[in-house]
């Protein structure tokens, strides 16, 4: 039995047209299964679907079609048991600004019906670093300790599925490595870990497969490693002062001085090279190396882009 099944789950806004006047697809047929102890990534830029779905599987919106199951449970005709088996921590902020962290543990853990969870409390709040702040009210908390406290608020029933929907957005590099560290821990007791986030280093580092979404459908869905070895050619990173050229613009990936470009082999190197000293760039810091999951994510894009096109 999977941790995670999705069949051809379709969610449309019929209050939402396109410009075509067809009601909005947020999910077209969207089919994937995560099986039990796996730890998944599912990524995609804005608007993808990667919440939707998300929502879908928390019993928070209903899926226009298809069926969505966690640990074998229909979210829709058996919601309370599937709900009790997922803990989701979500992107928004949301607390109640009326307790303090403990009171906020406890009392989560009484909408689940558990009950005596003292030591599972403490422990959450020992690995997330928050146990000087037990008695804090949320409200007094920044923005990092309210996202671990969102963190053990969906950890307190001890649900076998975990869903994190870009657990490290605008936090600090000690929450990433405190979380990572924690989450890692549970997935090896055999939680099952479903990721999607933009830090696309923290998916490849984490995730043993990974599903791409663009425009709510399924356009990759593979191991990690199969994707990192399907991707074409080499990557050029150096350092440049000034404006690329225009034949360059639009194939980097520029991030401050520092540019990359996909190579497909030493002689689209030297090319690179000589357009950058024919406009008069000083190179420096030339590096040339395999590409990495987000050269795998923008190859991916691309190619579902010109299929979007050719079907149009």
């Amino acid at each position: 039995m999977p941790a995670i099944s999705v069949q051809s789950v379709t969610k449309s806004f019929s209050d939402h047209r396109t410009t075509a006047g067809a009601p909005l697809l947020a999910l077209d047929r969207v089919s994937l299964e995560i099986a039990q102890g796996e730890f998944f990534g599912l990524l995609g830029p804005n608007g993808a679907g990667k919440t939707t779905l998300i929502s879908i599987l928390a019993g928070l919106t209903r899926a226009t079609q298809g069926v969505a199951r966690v640990m074998g449970h229909d979210v829709q005709t058996d919601f309370a048991a599937a709900r009790r088996d997922l803990g989701v921590v979500p992107q928004e902020l949301v607390f109640d600004p009326f307790f303090n962290v403990r009171e906020a543990l406890v009392f989560q853990s009484g909408y689940f019906g558990v009950r005596h969870n003292e030591a599972w409390i403490d422990e959450l709040l020992h690995e997330l670093g928050l146990t000087d702040k037990a008695n804090a009210n949320m409200r007094a908390l920044s923005g990092g300790m309210k996202r671990r406290v969102l963190v053990a608020l969906a950890l307190v029933h001890r649900p076998p599925v975990i869903v994190l929907d870009e657990p490290t957005a605008g936090v600090d590099v000690e929450l990433r490595q405190t979380l990572w560290a924690f989450i890692a821990k549970l997935n090896k007791q055999g939680h099952t870990v479903l990721l999607t986030t933009h830090y696309l280093e923290e998916a490849q580092a984490l995730c043993a497969r990974i599903a791409m979404l663009k425009n709510g459908r399924v356009v990759a869905l593979d191991s990690t490693s199969a994707l990192l070895s399907a991707a074409s050619g080499s990557v050029l990173r150096c350092s440049v002062d000034g404006e690329l050229p225009d034949e360059l613009r639009a194939l980097a990936r520029v991030t401050g001085r520092v540019v990359q470009l996909p190579a497909r082999d030493a002689a689209a190197v030297e090319g690179y090279l000589a357009l950058l000293r024919q406009a008069g760039l000083a190179v420096q810091d030339v590096e040339i190396r395999r590409p990495d999951l987000e050269d795998v994510f923008l190859q991916v894009m691309h190619r579902a882009a010109i299929d979007e096109e050719r079907v149009a």
